[in-house]
């Protein structure tokens, strides 16, 4: 049942990985005048998500790179980047709409590209999927420990029992 939950985790994390990274790059690639350090480092969140992701993918179909530790670990990782890129995008888009002229032309993100109202609704989906993406983390983080724990609760080697009494 966990492998089930998780695979379909890593399922969503690839697809809002895929759109964040396209959304992100695209921003990345339209601007004239560089690129403020908060999208920069939600590109290096996007490239961190696929690492993570693609490990996990890894793991779930070859047995032998499922380490719970390094999964945890990188999961919580990706967990608290993509945490940090979804705070740091909403906080700097200020949250308007990007219809209001004014607003898309005084923003630092939205500002620096020939079409800031098309930029700006690419950060602004950016922003959504950068939660779907925490989500998607989180919920395979929990995943990660759940296994664990049940792996850890399972005696090895099969069901070992005490001496008989005989043997006392």
């Amino acid at each position: 049942m966990v492998a089930l939950v998780q695979t379909l985790l890593r399922g969503s994390q690839f697809l809002w990985t895929l759109l964040t990274t396209a959304l992100i790059g695209n921003v990345i690639s339209e601007a004239f005048a560089g690129n403020p350090s908060s999208i920069n480092y939600a590109m290096f969140a996007c490239a961190v998500s696929w690492v993570v992701l693609l490990y996990g993918l890894g793991a779930a179909f070859v047995e032998s790179l499922a380490n719970t530790i390094v999964l945890a670990v990188m999961d919580g990782l990706a967990t608290v980047f993509t945490f940090i890129a979804g705070v740091v995008l909403a906080a700097r888009l200020h949250v308007h709409s990007c219809g209001n002229s004014a607003y898309v032309l005084s923003n630092s993100l939205t500002s620096g590209s020939h079409n800031p109202t098309k930029r700006c609704h690419e950060l602004q989906a950016s922003t959504a999927f950068f939660w779907f993406l925490f989500a998607s983390f989180a919920g395979s983080l929990i995943m990660d420990f759940i296994g664990s724990n049940s792996s850890m609760s399972r005696p090895r080697g099969g069901l070992r029992r005490g001496p008989n009494m005989s043997q006392v």
